[in-house]
Protein backbone atom coordinates (compact mmCIF):
# COMPACT_ATOMS: atom_id res chain seq x y z
CA UNK A 1 0.00 0.00 0.00
CA UNK A 2 1.62 2.97 -0.92
CA UNK A 3 0.67 5.77 1.55
CA UNK A 4 1.31 9.96 1.38
CA UNK A 5 4.02 11.41 2.88
CA UNK A 6 3.19 13.63 5.99
CA UNK A 7 4.32 16.71 4.19
CA UNK A 8 1.67 15.93 1.70
CA UNK A 9 -1.46 14.29 3.51
CA UNK A 10 -5.11 15.82 2.38
CA UNK A 11 -5.23 17.04 5.72
CA UNK A 12 -1.61 19.61 4.97
CA UNK A 13 -2.84 20.58 1.82
CA UNK A 14 -5.69 22.46 3.39
CA UNK A 15 -8.44 19.99 2.01
CA UNK A 16 -11.75 20.03 3.40
CA UNK A 17 -15.06 17.69 3.05
CA UNK A 18 -17.34 19.94 0.82
CA UNK A 19 -20.37 16.97 -0.42
CA UNK A 20 -21.68 14.06 -1.52
CA UNK A 21 -22.43 13.52 -5.32
CA UNK A 22 -25.61 12.22 -6.07
CA UNK A 23 -26.93 10.89 -9.46
CA UNK A 24 -30.68 11.60 -10.43
CA UNK A 25 -32.89 11.50 -13.61
CA UNK A 26 -35.23 14.11 -12.08
CA UNK A 27 -34.32 16.91 -9.86
CA UNK A 28 -37.73 17.72 -8.44
CA UNK A 29 -38.10 14.39 -7.88
CA UNK A 30 -35.07 13.63 -5.99
CA UNK A 31 -35.16 17.00 -3.85
CA UNK A 32 -38.57 15.90 -2.74
CA UNK A 33 -37.42 12.43 -0.60
CA UNK A 34 -34.38 14.46 0.57
CA UNK A 35 -36.84 17.12 2.26
CA UNK A 36 -38.75 14.29 3.87
CA UNK A 37 -35.33 13.62 5.65
CA UNK A 38 -34.92 17.72 6.79
CA UNK A 39 -33.04 18.70 3.76
CA UNK A 40 -34.02 21.95 1.40
CA UNK A 41 -31.95 23.51 -1.55
CA UNK A 42 -29.13 25.57 -0.65
CA UNK A 43 -28.63 27.85 -3.61
CA UNK A 44 -29.77 28.46 -7.08
CA UNK A 45 -29.84 25.38 -9.68
CA UNK A 46 -26.82 25.11 -12.14
CA UNK A 47 -26.17 23.82 -15.74
CA UNK A 48 -22.49 23.11 -16.27
CA UNK A 49 -22.07 22.74 -20.21
CA UNK A 50 -18.32 21.36 -19.85
CA UNK A 51 -19.56 18.61 -17.39
CA UNK A 52 -22.72 17.91 -19.56
CA UNK A 53 -24.57 17.56 -16.17
CA UNK A 54 -27.46 20.02 -14.40
CA UNK A 55 -27.26 20.30 -10.51
CA UNK A 56 -28.40 21.57 -7.02
CA UNK A 57 -26.73 21.67 -3.63
CA UNK A 58 -29.18 20.52 -0.43
CA UNK A 59 -28.03 21.19 3.11
CA UNK A 60 -29.99 19.11 6.13
CA UNK A 61 -29.00 16.72 9.09
CA UNK A 62 -26.10 15.38 7.11
CA UNK A 63 -23.90 16.34 5.09
CA UNK A 64 -24.16 18.63 1.83
CA UNK A 65 -25.66 17.02 -1.24
CA UNK A 66 -25.32 17.87 -5.07
CA UNK A 67 -27.69 16.28 -6.85
CA UNK A 68 -27.06 15.99 -10.69
CA UNK A 69 -28.90 15.07 -13.54
CA UNK A 70 -27.83 14.62 -16.90
CA UNK A 71 -27.92 18.00 -19.05
CA UNK A 72 -27.80 16.14 -22.29
CA UNK A 73 -26.98 12.97 -24.23
CA UNK A 74 -23.44 11.30 -23.08
CA UNK A 75 -23.94 12.51 -19.72
CA UNK A 76 -21.45 10.90 -16.80
CA UNK A 77 -24.45 10.79 -14.82
CA UNK A 78 -26.39 8.03 -17.55
CA UNK A 79 -23.72 5.49 -16.41
CA UNK A 80 -23.82 6.29 -13.01
CA UNK A 81 -27.65 5.24 -13.34
CA UNK A 82 -27.23 2.52 -15.67
CA UNK A 83 -25.39 1.07 -12.69
CA UNK A 84 -27.68 1.79 -9.79
CA UNK A 85 -25.39 3.87 -8.19
CA UNK A 86 -26.85 6.98 -6.81
CA UNK A 87 -24.06 8.31 -4.17
CA UNK A 88 -21.26 8.35 -6.24
CA UNK A 89 -18.62 10.41 -4.92
CA UNK A 90 -17.10 12.98 -1.85
CA UNK A 91 -15.94 16.17 -2.89
CA UNK A 92 -13.12 18.38 -1.20
CA UNK A 93 -12.34 21.67 -1.41
CA UNK A 94 -8.32 22.81 -1.11
CA UNK A 95 -6.81 26.13 -1.76
CA UNK A 96 -3.36 24.29 -2.84
CA UNK A 97 -5.48 22.25 -5.98
CA UNK A 98 -2.40 21.41 -7.59
CA UNK A 99 -0.24 20.52 -5.01
CA UNK A 100 -3.40 17.99 -3.78
CA UNK A 101 -3.89 17.10 -7.50
CA UNK A 102 0.12 15.60 -6.98
CA UNK A 103 -0.23 14.32 -3.59
CA UNK A 104 -3.02 12.40 -4.81
CA UNK A 105 -1.87 10.79 -7.90
CA UNK A 106 1.52 9.92 -6.23
CA UNK A 107 -0.72 7.19 -4.52
CA UNK A 108 -1.88 5.92 -7.77
CA UNK A 109 -5.55 7.84 -7.88
CA UNK A 110 -5.75 8.38 -11.34
CA UNK A 111 -7.93 11.49 -13.06
CA UNK A 112 -11.08 10.80 -14.89
CA UNK A 113 -10.34 14.23 -17.19
CA UNK A 114 -8.04 16.65 -16.81
CA UNK A 115 -9.08 19.96 -14.40
CA UNK A 116 -12.08 22.10 -15.97
CA UNK A 117 -13.40 24.96 -14.78
CA UNK A 118 -16.81 24.39 -13.21
CA UNK A 119 -20.21 26.74 -12.89
CA UNK A 120 -21.12 25.45 -9.72
CA UNK A 121 -17.63 27.15 -7.87
CA UNK A 122 -17.97 30.34 -9.97
CA UNK A 123 -15.48 29.04 -12.64
CA UNK A 124 -13.17 27.44 -10.30
CA UNK A 125 -11.25 24.40 -11.13
CA UNK A 126 -12.25 20.98 -10.11
CA UNK A 127 -11.18 17.35 -11.22
CA UNK A 128 -12.06 13.81 -9.95
CA UNK A 129 -9.85 11.00 -9.45
CA UNK A 130 -10.40 7.02 -9.08
CA UNK A 131 -8.55 6.50 -5.88
CA UNK A 132 -6.60 2.95 -5.77
CA UNK A 133 -9.29 1.83 -3.52
CA UNK A 134 -11.85 2.18 -6.05
CA UNK A 135 -13.74 5.39 -4.50
CA UNK A 136 -14.39 8.56 -6.78
CA UNK A 137 -13.35 11.75 -5.65
CA UNK A 138 -13.96 15.76 -6.89
CA UNK A 139 -10.99 18.02 -5.94
CA UNK A 140 -12.27 21.54 -5.79
CA UNK A 141 -10.58 24.97 -6.05
CA UNK A 142 -10.80 27.21 -3.15
CA UNK A 143 -9.90 30.63 -2.43
CA UNK A 144 -7.20 30.94 -0.29
CA UNK A 145 -8.48 33.27 1.82
CA UNK A 146 -9.98 30.62 3.82
CA UNK A 147 -13.08 31.88 3.14
CA UNK A 148 -15.72 28.38 2.54
CA UNK A 149 -17.76 28.58 -0.50
CA UNK A 150 -20.41 26.76 -2.43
Amino acid sequence: MTSMPAETSLQSLECAFHHIGIACKNLDREQLVWEQLGYSQESPEFTDPIQNITGRFLTGPGPRLELLAAAGENSPVDGFLKRRTKMYHQAFTTPRFDAALTALESTGARRTADPAPAIAFGGRRIVFLLLPNGNLIEIIESPSDGIRTT
